[in-house]
């Protein structure tokens, strides 16, 4: 019979698992390997000793399946990524797990922002907030209001996405320290602070990005390699708006120091191809803007 130590050993699976994400970003072996573990889970749901085992390996495939879908969406597959959300979401409902609800359509809201379906987006955001752990854990509704709050920067409601800003840090206020599922080791302060500079960026605030980007930068764990590196694209993008072009150039630079020795994931290179179009678009006769520009096309083709 299938207990309580098998669901222990699959869950710190979903660890390791996240643990590669934070320092890599998503790529096609991880997404391979959490499929892997979902299949394993559902294969042990014939022999679960009980339904509340049941229950734990339904959520436990269905994390499993939304890390999947983490790391296409992360890789820029997109199609992929929305087969994967929608399944995580059925296996999510059958465990009656509302974490992972949330998780999902956390995602589904940034896969419509990679569409550029921004509506959708603020409409994910939306659905995010309204799961059942928002209620019981602001740490959760905090990241849900964040979320919102990119979309609507990105439709450009201004007023509306630093209300949501607002409810983000109100309810980051309030929660406490408990055990949270590994996928959520990336939000706190720091997270929410980064995505604060996304949004005065995307709203024309992009001093107040810089100054965001900045004391994020201060407080990113080192282990979070990949949310660095996308935090410091950050940087350079507001920097670039502020027409400050070497040191935007200068600070882009550190973006391929800091994920040397793994290939750029999808989304980093889409982020930094969206710098590169500003980049020629504001200064396409700067030197500084050629090297970086070099730069730039060399660790393409490398990764």
């Amino acid at each position: 019979m299938v207990g309580t130590s098998d669901v222990i050993r699959l869950r710190s699976g979903l660890d390791t698992l996240m643990a590669l994400d934070d320092k890599r970003g998503g790529h096609d072996g991880l997404e391979r390997s959490a499929l892997a573990g979902a299949d394993e889970a559902l294969d042990k749901l014939s022999k679960a000793a009980s339904q509340r085992i049941r229950l734990r390996l339904f959520s436990i495939a269905a994390d499993y399946t939304a890390t999947a879908a983490w790391s296409a969406l992360d890789a820029r597959q997109l199609d992929r990524t929305e087969r994967h959300l929608n399944r995580a979401l059925y296996l999510a409902g059958m465990a009656k797990d509302p974490i992972v609800e949330l998780r999902v359509w956390n995602s589904f809201a940034m896969l419509a922002h990679q569409r550029g379906h921004h509506p959708q987006a603020v409409e994910a955001g939306y659905a995010a907030q309204a799961t059942g752990i928002t209620r019981r854990d602001p740490f959760f509704a905090s990241l849900a209001h964040a979320r919102t709050a990119i979309g609507h920067s990105n439709l450009n409601n201004r007023q509306a996405a630093i209300r949501s800003l607002g409810y983000a840090q109100e309810a980051l206020n309030k929660a406490t320290d408990e055990p949270r599922p590994s996928w959520m080791a990336f939000y706190g302060p720091a997270e929410l602070t980064a995505m604060t500079a996304i949004v005065r960026d995307r709203i024309g605030d992009s001093a107040q990005a810089e100054a965001a980007s900045h004391q994020a930068l201060g407080s990113i764990p080192k282990q979070f390699r990949r949310n660095r590196a996308l935090a410091t694209t950050r940087l350079a993008l507001a920097q670039l708006h502020q027409r400050d072009v070497d040191t935007a150039c200068y600070t882009a630079s550190h973006v391929f120091e800091l994920m040397q020795g793994d290939p750029l994931p999808g989304r980093m290179r889409s982020l930094l191809g969206d710098y590169y179009r500003d980049l020629i678009t504001l200064a396409p006769d700067a030197d500084v803007a050629r090297e970086w520009g070099d730069r730039y096309r060399s660790e393409w083709s490398r990764a």
